[in-house]
């Protein structure tokens, strides 16, 4: 008798009916309305924007928050669905997660209620789409050096600048921008932007090999006036824009768990049905080793996801443990995916199965909500005491 590769240690258990109901629920929401199209969508490089508002019918969209029409859920509950809306690609996670956990998240956490009433109902129904504007071209692993600017005129502000790699931000009817403030002590701030202020432009970038399903832009900011309330009144500084990214890299922590899954399920079942030398692909050893391999990454991976969506729900997570689970989820990920492609041989390429498509994707993973690389120097921060960073 088979297990699956995340039944092996008996997991159920440690989830909530509530959450399992949420996982199943995703899944088949995955199962009817992405698997069927997402090659698709890879290839010509257009997401279903439609998915947009069936997600926000669902409860997806801020599911993590409260009020405002969000459902409320738990941090597992949250992390669960991320696992399996990756599972059918990583660019429909990403849509999700930045509306989520990066642009419902700024407003709901640091917002006025009046920017609260304004907009994130909406949000949570997917009738309006948010994106998130901190990395810069020059400026991405080190936002404090961003060249945007914010100045006063009255009692306007006055925003110029450049945001690039910006998920949603061509589709967005609200962008949330982080600026240096020019005449104001309290430096960095997020200012709620509509996007049709004049002066806002959000060039898509094409041409890109990785998260195709999704939408990636430019963000042009040309003196975009805004009145004196556009600003995010509850934070100032770098806390605010990186609080935002934990919220985002919490749900990658599991979301690259889903397309570790999906890869690996296909390459038991391509090596269950491929006869080499007269026999399955699966019966032969270094098939087997490699498979039990990649279980035990994904397992690992879940358990450590799991134990830190119970410390987020118990209001106990650090972020620099959001890194580690980042760190090693995605990293052994992307091993996955690059294993089970070696299985596939020649076959492992093609559109026709999901794996080279979750691997180009893992390869953005691995680099956005902070690289591999900074999360290391995180984690060596915490161990030694001393800043690598500068």
């Amino acid at each position: 008798m088979t297990v699956g590769p995340l039944e092996f240690l008996g997991v159920d258990h440690l989830l909530s009916e509530d959450e399992r109901d949420i996982q199943k629920g995703v899944r088949e929401f995955v199962d009817e309305r992405v698997r069927p199209h997402v090659a698709s969508w890879y290839e010509i490089g257009e997401p279903d924007l439609g998915l947009m508002k069936e997600a926000g019918a669902l409860g997806l969209l801020g599911m993590h928050l409260t009020g405002y029409g969000c459902a409320g859920a738990s941090a597992v509950s949250y992390g669960l669905a991320c696992l399996e809306l990756e599972a059918g690609d990583s660019g429909v996670r990403s849509m999700v997660s930045v509306q989520g956990s990066l642009a419902m998240y700024a407003i709901w956490k640091f917002g006025s209620e009046d920017q609260k009433q304004a907009w994130l109902p909406g949000m949570a129904a997917g009738e309006l789409v948010g994106c998130f504007g901190l990395t810069e071209p020059d400026f991405g692993s080190n936002p404090a050096g961003m060249r945007a600017r914010a100045r006063r005129d009255g009692d306007d502000w006055v925003i110029n600048g450049t945001k690039m790699w910006i998920t949603n931000g061509s589709v967005a009817e609200v962008a949330i921008v982080w600026a240096q403030t020019t005449d104001d002590p309290k430096g960095i701030r997020g200012f709620v932007v509509p996007t049709d202020t004049p002066g806002f432009s959000a060039p898509k970038i094409g041409k890109k090999l990785s998260l195709r399903a999704s939408v990636t832009s430019e963000l042009i900011l040309e003196d975009v006036r805004l009145p004196g309330d556009a600003v995010l009144p509850e934070v100032t500084g770098l806390k605010g824009p990186l609080s935002c990214l934990n919220e985002a890299r919490f749900g990658i922590t599991f979301g690259a768990l889903g397309a570790a899954r999906d890869c690996l399920e296909t390459a038991l079942a391509y090596a269950q049905t491929r006869e080499v030398f007269g026999r399955p692909l699966a019966a032969f050893q270094l098939t087997q080793a490699k498979l039990a391999d990649m279980a035990l990454e994904l397992q690992k991976g879940f358990l450590l996801a799991l134990h830190l969506g119970r410390l987020k729900d118990d209001h106990r997570l650090d972020p620099r443990q959001v890194s580690l689970g980042k760190l090693n989820n995605v990293r052994e990920a992307l091993t996955i995916a690059r294993e089970c492609r070696t299985i596939l041989g020649a076959a492992g390429i093609t559109g026709e199965y999901p794996i080279l498509r979750h691997a180009n994707n893992l390869e953005s993973v691995l680099t956005y909500e902070g690289t591999s690389e900074v999360h290391q120097l995180v984690i060596g921060q915490a161990l030694t005491g001393h800043s690598a960073f500068s």
